[in-house]
C-alpha cells in the first residue's frame, strides 16, 4: 500500500508521516528531506531554493521527479510532501491532506527553526504564493484543490497522538473496492 500524506508547511505532515510509517511498518519518504538535501548540495537554505525555483524550474521537476519515481516503484511507503497526493497519481492507494491555521503554523514552524513566529509566518506566506504558483504554471495542479484526498483533516487542535490515531483509523478502514467513486488525478501535465 502507497499512503501520501500532504498539507503546507507546519501543519504536522511530516510527524504524521513518520508516525504512521513507524506503526504499519512501512518506510517513510519525505519530500521535504529530499528538498533540503537539495538545498544543502546547493549552499542554500530551503527558502533561497524555492525563490531560485521560481527562475529554474528543474528544481521542483527535479524533486517531482524523484517523488513519482518512488510511487510508481515502490509498495509499504508513506510518501509524504505538499504534492504526494498529485505526484503519486493513480500509484496511491490513500491520500491525505493535513492543514491548520497559519497562525498555528507559524507558531509550529518558530517553535521547530527557532526563530520568531513574525519571521516564520512571512517566510511560510512567501514560500505558499511561490509554491501555489509554480505548481499552477508547471502541472496546472491548483493545491486548494482537496477532493482528490481521501482524508482532510485540520490539525490545529489535535495531539500528533490523536492525528495519527484518525490517519491510522481511516487507513486501516480502507475497502479497495470503493474505489469507484474515488476522485481521479486527471488533467495534470507530468512532463518531467
Amino acid at each position: 500500500m502507497l499512503v501520501t500524506i500532504s498539507g503546507p508547511a507546519g501543519s504536522g505532515k511530516s510527524t504524521a508521516a513518520a508516525a504512521l510509517a513507524e506503526t504499519l511498518g512501512y518506510d517513510h519518504v519525505s519530500g521535504g528531506d529530499i528538498f533540503r538535501e537539495l538545498a544543502d548540495e546547493r549552499g542554500l537554505t530551503p527558502l533561497e531554493l524555492n525563490r531560485r525555483a521560481e527562475e529554474d524550474d528543474e528544481i521542483d521537476r527535479d524533486l517531482d521527479r524523484r517523488l513519482r519515481e518512488i510511487a510508481a516503484t515502490r509498495d509499504g511507503v508513506v510518501l509524504e510532501s505538499r504534492l504526494a497526493g498529485w505526484m503519486a497519481g493513480e500509484h496511491a492507494d490513500f491520500r491525505v491532506w493535513l492543514d491548520a491555521p497559519l497562525s498555528v503554523r507559524a507558531e509550529r514552524i518558530a517553535d521547530r527553526e527557532d526563530k520568531s513566529v513574525e519571521v516564520a509566518r512571512s517566510e511560510t506566506e512567501q514560500r505558499s504564493e511561490s509554491e501555489a504558483r509554480r505548481y499552477r504554471e508547471y502541472y496546472g495542479i491548483d493545491i486548494e484543490e482537496l477532493t482528490i484526498y481521501d482524508l482532510v483533516l485540520n490539525t490545529a487542535r489535535l495531539s500528533p497522538e490523536a492525528v495519527l490515531a484518525v490517519i491510522r483509523t481511516t487507513v486501516e478502514g480502507y475497502d479497495p473496492a470503493g474505489d469507484e467513486g474515488r476522485v481521479p488525478v486527471e488533467g495534470v501535465d507530468y512532463d518531467f
